[in-house]
């Protein structure tokens, strides 16, 4: 692990003079990251499932089975922003969201959300361009599995749900969502941070998260949304075709960039 956090360290010093100050990132899974910077702090479908986090200690679970499950690492902070790419369970969770916001916190979500989230959100779609503040902006862009695609299970249709590009400052995030590699992915522009999906079964697998990858071509590479995939197997096919920074953060590790 020392090793990842050492590649990224490479660049330091060019996402802080993109930030103008300090940004870290922290991953839970499928999907659930953490973005926090001098001035915000940022979710991506935070959504607690008890079988993602039985061997996570650092947790606190409100409720147990039979009732609805719900939970939360502990130390987390209240949002600025909360992004949300589809409507599954393991990607949207309102009591999970609830427990992440306050009465400034905006979330943003597809219309595929609306049964589990209700009125309590903002809608976006594929081609939506948001300015959220001074130095943050957000591009909403399609997520979904091909015929041709990697995935075997076909659960994200076309239209359900999205992945998003956040600008900070000239720094940009990219998070696929649930996805195989589709055609908008040749027209992000510069990327300095992918969040890729490898589990295979609802997204891309690793050989064609590596693909994806290279064709976006981000400063630094982060594989999610592992189900039972390695992804230290998605690095070491990475790097023997391209020398990218790829970090693999263990759960509820916090790296600094």
């Amino acid at each position: 692990m020392a090793a990842k956090v050492w590649r990224c360290s490479i660049y330091a010093k060019s996402v802080a003079a993109m930030l103008k100050g300090h940004m870290d990132i922290t991953w839970f899974p499928n999907s659930w990251v953490r973005l926090r910077t001098d001035k915000s702090v940022i979710y991506f479908d935070p959504a607690y499932l008890t079988t993602y986090f039985s061997k996570y200690i650092d947790k606190t679970e409100f409720s147990k089975w039979p009732d609805p499950i719900d939970g939360l690492p502990n130390g987390l902070e209240k949002a600025d922003y909360i992004f949300i790419t589809h409507h599954h369970k393991d990607h949207c969770k309102k009591v999970t969201s609830d427990r992440l916001r306050n009465s400034k916190t905006k979330v943003y979500a597809p219309t595929s959300c609306k049964k589990e989230l209700g009125s309590t959100f903002q809608t976006v779609k594929p081609g939506d361009n948001l300015q959220l503040d001074a130095e943050t902006s957000i591009r909403v862009i399609n997520a979904y599995n091909t015929e041709t695609g990697s995935s075997t299970r076909k659960q994200h249709k076309k239209g359900k749900g999205v992945g998003y590009i956040l600008t900070i400052g000239s720094l940009t995030v990219y998070h696929a969502g649930d996805t195989d590699f589709i055609p908008d992915m040749e027209e992000l522009g510069n990327i300095d941070i992918a969040l890729i999906p490898i589990g295979g079964k609802f997204t891309m697998d690793i050989d064609e998260a590596i693909n994806t990858t290279l064709a976006i071509k981000p400063r630094i590479v982060i594989p999610i949304h592992h189900l039972d995939q390695s992804p230290e197997m998605f690095d070491l096919k990475l790097q023997k075709k391209n020398k990218m920074k790829c970090i693999i953060p263990k759960i509820g590790q916090t790296i600094k960039l």
